[in-house]
């Protein structure tokens, strides 16, 4: 509409300029051709209704409204004169709509930082629900209304307070995994038929791996003296441990548990056939298994404690762990490389372990 309007404003001003040079005479001519010309259409037309666009209305609307009312009665129009004062009012009506009218309608959009605040406190605190979180901002002199809050989370997606607070055993692992060990026995054949079994430990948090020992029979001697080096090696190192997670085999005596608990160290069993409660120790099981045992012929005992002290060693010292971002436990990732002539001479040497079965790179001295 504005873009017709002003191009019959344009047009209708050079109008004005060419019947400036004329006189009177040729102007009262040229207006009774047109009121002649008017007469004939509106003979052909027969009462039918003609249509004008709302550029159309605006021109005639603002070019008569000075004009008084009996003078627009002598006016040959296509449309009553009433009509022209209507959309008059209509033109003035607009204008004001459009000057009181505020630019943007409906409630203003919410302060990024405010809805990225909103989320966060949410994913920190999953027991607390958007009015525990609007009165958090409220005591941060954040002021947004309750329904915002509301409105944030159901547009990200983050369910209501009662669904997030329920943790689940990964989740638990994850936030007391400084303080948790998990220990399982492991068994192999050695070449000569017999049947050997290791006691190792993880750390959850480092994914340090200790092998307590291996022997032919388990007794209770053994297991509990076992129980008794993981303390004295636990105190020895400093680590948090208050928790140790074990299955339920019959191969632990009530003295390890009593060993451990002497020393402040709580033991949660597993539920009856539910591994995944014991996740990250089966795991270290299966790697030991992949990467060590199932390549090794055993001849004895001696050989497979050697073994595992080796691959304890790799385990512990080189090989990178995905759970805690490709860290080693005991020895801390190196500084990226960031020089291009260093990237362009490389010099990386292996280490063999075991004959070859485990390898190390490192960069040449």
């Amino acid at each position: 509409m504005l873009l017709r309007l002003a191009y019959l404003g344009f047009t209708n001003a050079f109008a004005l300029l060419r019947l400036l040079p004329g006189n009177d005479r040729d102007k009262d001519t040229e207006i009774l051709a047109l009121r002649h010309q008017l007469a004939v259409l509106q003979r052909q037309l027969g009462g039918k209704r003609v249509r004008f666009a709302p550029a159309d209305r605006a021109w005639p609307a603002a070019l008569l409204s000075t004009l008084p009312r009996p003078a627009l009665q002598n006016l040959r129009l296509l449309v009553r004169p009433h009509t022209v004062l209507r959309w008059h009012r209509d033109l003035h009506a607009r204008r004001h709509a459009a000057m009181s009218r505020p630019r943007r309608r409906g409630r203003p959009r919410t302060v990024r930082s405010i809805r990225a605040l909103v989320l966060r406190l949410a994913a920190e605190n999953p027991s607390w629900g958007y009015r525990r979180v609007h009165g958090e901002l409220l005591t941060l002199g954040v002021k947004v209304a309750a329904s915002t809050v509301w409105q944030i989370l159901h547009t990200a997606g983050i369910d209501p307070a009662p669904d997030r607070a329920t943790t689940t055993w990964t989740q638990f692992l994850r936030s007391q995994a400084e303080a948790i060990l998990a220990v399982d026995f492991l068994e192999t054949i050695t070449l000569a038929g017999t049947r050997l079994y290791v006691l190792a430990v993880i750390e959850h948090a480092s994914r340090r791996v200790r092998v307590l020992g291996a022997t032919a029979h388990p007794t209770t001697a053994w297991v509990a003296q076992a129980a008794r080096n993981l303390v004295m090696d636990v105190e020895d190192t400093g680590c948090p441990v208050k928790y140790l997670i074990r299955d339920r085999d019959g191969k632990y005596p009530a003295l390890f548990d009593a060993i451990l608990a002497d020393a402040g160290i709580t033991v949660v069993r597993t539920g009856v056939r539910m591994p995944r409660m014991n996740a990250i120790m089966e795991r270290w099981v299966r790697t030991c298994r992949r990467e060590l045992l199932d390549r090794t012929l055993i001849l004895n005992q001696r050989h497979l404690l050697h073994a595992l002290r080796e691959y304890e060693a790799f385990y512990n010292e080189h090989r990178p762990h995905q759970g805690i971002g490709n860290a080693r436990p005991l020895a801390p990732l190196p500084a990226p490389i960031t020089d291009p002539d260093r990237l362009t001479r490389l010099d990386i040497r292996r280490r063999d372990r075991l004959g070859g079965i485990l390898h190390e790179y490192e960069h040449a001295a």
